[in-house]
């Protein structure tokens, strides 16, 4: 069956405005967090990303570095010190940090705990200013941060 027009136009508009990825973050932080008043701690979530756009300062990112070498070795069950590159883009997408059907390239080496960090890091400071400036190419922004 043919996509229609419109479901074309909403899949470009959610792509555009990086919606899903938004809505991935979204929902991981809520899942990480717990609160007792989910919707309260999501308006204020989203407050804080506004505040972070409009002064410039860090934006909430609700992994500290513990936790993400918490996810690397519990990816790296066999203690190699390094993780598959299937098993790198499913992490990004899981944190909200990549989209599922991104076209990330693998140089067929494992990537290493330091580099995962890194890489977070990178696409966190990166993917989260820009989401929230729509004058600016975000895909060629975004695209350029990639080492792989």
């Amino acid at each position: 069956m043919a996509t229609s027009s419109r479901e074309q136009e909403a899949r470009n508009y959610l792509e555009k405005h990086r919606i899903m990825e938004l809505l991935n973050y979204l929902t991981s932080n809520l899942l990480f967090s717990q609160p007792d008043k989910p919707r309260e701690y999501l308006v204020s979530l989203l407050e804080r990303l506004r505040l972070a756009k409009v002064t410039g300062v860090a934006f909430p990112f609700f992994m500290d570095q513990s936790n993400i070498v918490a996810m690397f070795e519990m990816m790296d069950s066999s203690n190699k010190g390094t993780i598959s590159f299937v098993q790198y883009k499913k992490a990004l997408n899981t944190l909200g940090l990549c989209a599922a059907d991104e076209v990330l390239k693998d140089d067929g080496r494992g990537i290493t705990l330091d580099k995962f960090k890194q890489e977070v890091e990178d696409c966190s400071t990166v993917l989260w200013p820009e989401m929230f400036h729509p004058k600016g190419n975000v895909t060629v922004a975004w695209n350029a941060t990639r080492k792989f």
